[in-house]
């Protein structure tokens, strides 16, 4: 036999109802006639509830009850034959009639004890339960409806009574075999005490009869019929990748329950664990899924963690002070006070040296909690013994739960280390000796960032999502954008991650959207649903949504946004930029930023600041980290430069090779902006810092490549004229490199600790002589690489391979 509980949304519609009875004929035709506990329908219990509430305040409540009449009236129109329908509106009525009898002697006296408010809302289950029955008995003739509260006993607590299981176990076995072969409708939630006064089984009370039952029968199943498809590893209103647990054990469906699953709860589990009996959850809405079974064992699986609960809203208590250190029975008088006066105590921490210990409470019980710890330690607070308690609010618990942690280790590392890397800070932890679960205090405003940022730390299966704000559309990128979308299978498939870019401006327009901006309309979206760019307000923005994961990319050449990123790190988000400008300003700056990353854990990555896609700031930081000593490093970062000295040769003009590049687009508009080489100068200030020179821009021996009247010249016209005029002095150069066999290269040198960039005339053992295109180089030489240096050589300009480099830098941020 299986017991089938079937909640509020499961019977609040003609629609719903029908669900429910394809599920029941479904096991009918196979011979099954599970018992059927059913809820009252979805939010009767809070209407009834209302209206006992204002009945006692004396306000009317014939409103809502003409509301709840129409509901059940509604469902019998459409569901029962017209021919069948008299009865069962006679019975409803009977019902609504007893209703508001109760209703108008709480108006009348003005008062709502807790037997009343008990008896007022066991009409919802009543309604529900004897509707269905006589909808179900024109497909199942046995149907039969059933009052739980003559079955269930339990003590007088009215409003969460305690059950005499002893007692409700033989009541409903002796029903059972008093009716053999009826198919029973019994009523969730309610029950009564010794002298037959109704009394309910408080939160998750339906579903805390239907396991009752289940003990009581030995039931091959419980299946909770609801609206979701199982348990779910996070709450799925928070964390959009949340997806249902096949197996979960008793133990951890408590944890997980009590930390704030609302599936299912905690006081329903306890018979069937009991009689270890399989509870199955499963939604009425989609049957085919096998939905969540919980039972004894679940054994071992995939994930080190079977869920993260969260409670949302918490208050957290803390009591210090010296009078506490080695008292016996401080704890104990602490918490006793507040269990008797009912306030429920979510978590508990201590410090070692027991000057204090800090707990957890909801919200609506902080302050009473509050005062009665000043009443009852009265006289301890005026000898200063303790110090007043202080109440911290809107915080939230965060919990990770799974019996396999105690076989894993790492798993607090793992949880602190997701926490930490998005700057969610700690205010407490608890983890008990059992090891299946670790709870965390957190700020409420950081619980949607933290539960997402610590399920993807942990089911690693899913991917990993990339929260990315953009800055700057231009060729890097746009191109960057491009390389996304074409990499997304790539990197879903083989990294196990999803780059979601949730922000983007440029000058004119920028465009938020947190389920990510298609990157294939992503410049049509802009320009139409984009509102007016703001530089403050988009990092305004991108800070409040305080997505996990989140990485600010800098694809401009604008000095402004580097003034942000003390701030953007400060705010645990990592950088990637293309932007030169922060790095080679001044050393201090460079400095501030770095050691702000440093202490915030996040990344600051900006390899295309030196050589565009070529890994030359990583191959240099690797070197360092592990141990090697750099000797000498020259290189070549201009891919401009490099272009032009590569072309001229023969019987090129130094002018006609400038004017080529500058109409290949190797040259900025103005190409004196390369040639002065300060572009070079920035990125050799780059590498001399990031191997540890304190250095600013004027330490930099600079040489000139063209001579004063071409600098000086007052138009870009006038400077291609002044190049023309000075052919000679390149000629010349020219002519002795091609005498001597030599190649003619600008080349940066750092050793010593001094920075020089010159021209120069290599012969072909240098490893700079073969230089073709617009490639870039740099030759390292270490103590490990001192006989034949360690070279990195590729394409150093184009959009293509700066923003490959950019895109690098946010996968490694990512990582």
């Amino acid at each position: 036999m299986k017991i089938l509980k079937f909640g509020g949304t499961s019977v609040g519609s003609a629609e719903s109802i029908n669900a429910l009875l394809d599920i029941l004929k479904q096991g009918y035709e196979q011979g099954e006639k599970p018992i059927v506990v059913l809820s009252a329908m979805s939010g009767i219990t809070n209407l009834l509830t209302k209206m006992a509430e204002e009945a006692e305040q004396g306000i009317s409540f014939g409103p809502a009850l003409k509301e709840l009449e129409s509901r059940h009236f509604t469902v019998v129109k459409q569901l029962i034959q017209i021919k069948n329908q008299n009865p069962v509106f006679t019975q409803l009525k009977i019902y609504l009639n007893e209703l508001e009898d109760l209703l108008q002697g709480v108006l009348n006296l003005r008062e709502l004890s807790s037997q009343s408010k008990d008896l007022i809302v066991s009409y919802g289950e009543r309604c529900s339960a004897f509707l269905v029955s006589k909808i179900a008995a024109q497909y199942f003739p046995e149907s039969l409806f059933v009052e739980a509260s003559s079955l269930i006993k339990t003590d007088s607590n009215f409003g969460n009574a305690r059950v005499d299981l002893q007692q409700s176990e033989l009541l409903i076995r002796q029903f059972v075999q008093e009716n053999p072969g009826k198919f029973l409708f019994v009523t969730g939630f309610i029950a009564s005490n010794v002298n037959g006064r109704i009394t309910t089984l408080g939160r998750g009370g339906s579903d805390y009869t239907a396991a009752i039952f289940g003990a009581a029968l030995q039931a091959e199943a419980i299946e909770i019929w609801t609206d979701v498809d199982g348990m779910l590893t996070a709450d799925p209103r928070m964390v959009k990748k949340a997806f249902p647990l096949p197996i979960l054990s008793y133990t951890e469906a408590m944890e997980l329950s009590y930390f704030g699953a609302k599936v299912i709860y905690p006081p329903t589990m306890i018979p069937a664990f009991m009689k270890k009996v399989p509870i199955v959850i499963r939604n009425t809405f989609n049957p085919s899924f096998p939905g969540t079974i919980i039972q004894y064992d679940s054994g071992r699986t995939s994930y080190p963690i079977k869920g993260i609960s969260s409670i949302n809203a918490i208050s957290v208590i803390n009591v210090s002070g010296s009078g506490m250190i080695g008292k016996a029975g401080f704890s104990g008088r602490l918490f006793s006070l507040l269990a008797h006066e009912q306030i429920n105590i979510v978590l508990i921490t201590q410090s070692s040296s027991e000057h204090s210990i800090t707990f957890a409470v909801h919200p609506a019980d902080a302050l009473r909690a509050k005062h009665l710890i000043e009443t009852e330690f009265e006289l301890e607070l005026l000898a200063k013994k303790l110090e007043p308690p202080v109440i911290e609010n809107e915080l939230s618990v965060l919990a990770i739960v799974g019996e396999n942690m105690k076989q894993t280790p790492g798993m607090s590392g793992r949880l602190f280390h997701a926490l930490g890397r998005n700057g969610i800070n700690v205010r407490a932890i608890a983890q008990g000796s059992s090891e299946y679960n670790i709870s965390v205090i957190i700020s409420q405003a950081d619980l949607s960032k933290a539960l997402n940022a610590v399920h993807d730390a942990f089911f690693t299966a899913l991917k990993k999502t990339l929260h990315v704000f953009n800055l700057g559309t231009g060729n890097i990128g746009s191109t960057l954008f491009r390389q996304l979308l074409e990499q997304e299978a790539f990197l879903r498939d083989n990294n196990d991650i999803q780059v979601k870019v949730v922000g983007m401006s440029n000058s004119r327009k920028m465009l938020f959207d947190v389920e990510g901006i298609s990157l294939t309309s992503w410049q049509t979206e802009l320009d139409s649903k984009g509102e007016t760019a703001c530089l403050e307000t988009f990092i305004s923005r991108m800070q409040q949504l305080n997505l996990p994961n989140c990485i600010f990319v800098d694809n401009t050449a604008s000095e402004e946004p580097t003034k942000h990123y003390l701030k953007i790190f400060e705010s645990n988000i990592s950088v990637v930029t293309c932007n030169k400008i922060a790095n080679s300003s001044s050393y201090a700056q460079y400095k501030q930023l770095r050691d702000t990353a440093r202490r915030h854990g996040v990344d600051f990555f900006y390899e295309t600041n030196v050589g565009a896609g070529l890994p030359i700031v990583r191959t240099l930081k690797d070197l360092m980290t592990s141990g090697d000593r750099i000797i000498r490093i020259e290189a070549i970062l201009s891919g401009t430069i490099s272009y032009i000295f590569n072309n001229f040769i023969g019987d090129a003009s130094f002018h006609d090779v400038v004017k080529k590049a500058q109409a290949l687009g190797y040259t900025e508009p103005d190409p004196r902006d390369d040639l002065r080489g300060t572009d070079f100068m920035r990125k050799m200030l780059i590498l001399a810092r990031d191997s540890g020179l304190a250095i600013e821009a004027k330490d930099v021996d600079l040489g000139a490549i063209l001579p004063k009247t071409c600098l000086d010249a007052a138009s870009v016209e006038d400077f291609y004229l002044e190049l023309q005029k000075e052919a000679a002095y390149f000629d010349t150069l020219k002519e002795k490199a091609q005498r001597e066999n030599r190649a003619i290269r600008y080349i940066g040198k750092l050793e010593d600790g001094k920075v020089s960039i010159a021209l120069e005339l290599v012969d072909e053992k240098h490893p700079f002589f073969n230089l073709s295109g617009s490639d870039n180089v740099i030759s390292f030489t270490t103590e490990r690489y001192k006989e034949r240096p360690l070279v990195v050589k590729g394409p150093g300009a184009g959009s293509e391979v700066t923003a490959g480099g950019v895109f690098a830098d946010l996968m490694n941020a990512g990582a």
